[in-house]
């Protein structure tokens, strides 16, 4: 449904503006030559980027949303600490290759749909203002989750073992076991209904905050905040730093609107691993059982200080990667 959805986006607009035939050329050449793919590259990249960055901050934080129990006694700086004493350091960036295979399509999908809904909703819909970059962000984080799930799964199945205690030898062992023993596909979409619900106003907040950012500094103080950029100096894009900053405020924002249901999904795509599995098999029994045995503090918003922590730089990182991504693939 989501790959229907975009589908019929990217088929109704294409925002990428046509050149004219170049003198003494074999044929029309056009910046919608392979646009699309481009795109795609640029979203990838900044998200590879991205969560690299944050890597060992991503694997500390599953253990602590969880309560694993080698470290549920622990809290941000301590865990850090903890996980390269008992499995390396190494340890720290555990899950992290299927972290890679799933964030490159997840972040190209995400980008480049964000672009296409965007132009859609203006153009085809005639919301205008800073409403669209919303709605646009929104279903982009929907349609990016929807289409990398089974991958978030296994990323977050495998960055919960802890070493000695592995039921998973690797990416296609993880695949092959919970097919074999959760239902077949069913198994790999746990959790899908509250990462939708929180990715929505996520997704949605942190695309508005900063383009909003993005468009008001532009406004009002272009030639501090804003430069030419390199691939066509008609258009004015934030200087690096300014980025930086508009990225982190975005991801700031939007993840003390989204975080519980960011720690009920991750409960949810634990499964069997968990030993309280069958008192959360639905989203609203898990919030139910994660507010009654932990309460909010430190049950729906345990590991928010260390989200902030990661989720400022991933997001400035993210969207600084791709803004310059845009002028390297010539998107602008």
């Amino acid at each position: 449904m989501a790959a229907a959805a975009l589908a019929a986006v990217l088929a109704a607009a294409d925002p990428a503006p046509a050149v004219p035939q170049a003198a003494g050329s074999g044929g029309p050449t056009s910046r919608r030559d392979f646009y699309w793919l481009r795109s795609f590259l640029a979203g990838g990249i900044a998200g590879c980027c991205a969560k690299t960055t944050v890597a060992p901050l991503d694997r500390v934080k599953v253990l602590l949303q969880a309560h694993n129990h080698h470290y549920k006694h622990l809290g941000v700086l301590s865990a850090l600490r903890a996980v390269p004493q008992k499995e390396g350091y190494l340890g720290l960036y555990k899950g992290n290759g299927a972290m890679m295979i799933r964030i490159f399509p997840y972040g190209a999908i995400q980008f480049m749909a964000f672009e296409h809904y965007k132009t859609f909703i203006t153009t085809k819909l005639g919301v205008s203002g800073h409403v669209h970059r919303l709605m646009a962000g929104s279903m982009a984080g929907m349609t990016a989750v929807i289409c990398t799930y089974p991958l978030d799964v296994v990323r977050v199945r495998l960055a919960f073992q802890v070493k000695g205690e592995h039921t998973y030898s690797g990416i296609i062992h993880a695949f092959k076991t919970i097919y074999a023993k959760e239902g077949g596909f069913l198994g790999f979409y746990r959790g899908l209904m509250p990462t939708i619900l929180g990715m929505a106003p996520y997704a949605g907040v942190s695309f508005f905050t900063f383009g909003t950012l993005k468009s008001v500094g532009l406004s009002y103080a272009p030639t501090l905040l804003g430069r030419p950029s390199s691939d066509n100096p008609n258009v004015l894009v934030l200087k690096t730093h300014i980025n930086l900053l508009c990225g982190g405020v975005a991801g700031a924002i939007a993840q003390t609107i989204s975080y519980p249901f960011d720690v009920t999904r991750r409960r949810m795509q634990l499964g069997t691993v968990l030993p309280e599995f069958e008192k959360c098999l639905t989203m609203r029994e898990t919030m139910k059982y994660v507010y009654g045995h932990h309460g909010i503090r430190k049950g729906l918003y345990r590991g928010l200080s260390l989200n902030y922590i990661r989720c400022i730089p991933s997001q400035a990182v993210a969207f600084t990667t791709y803004e310059l991504m845009k002028q390297f693939f010539h998107l602008n």
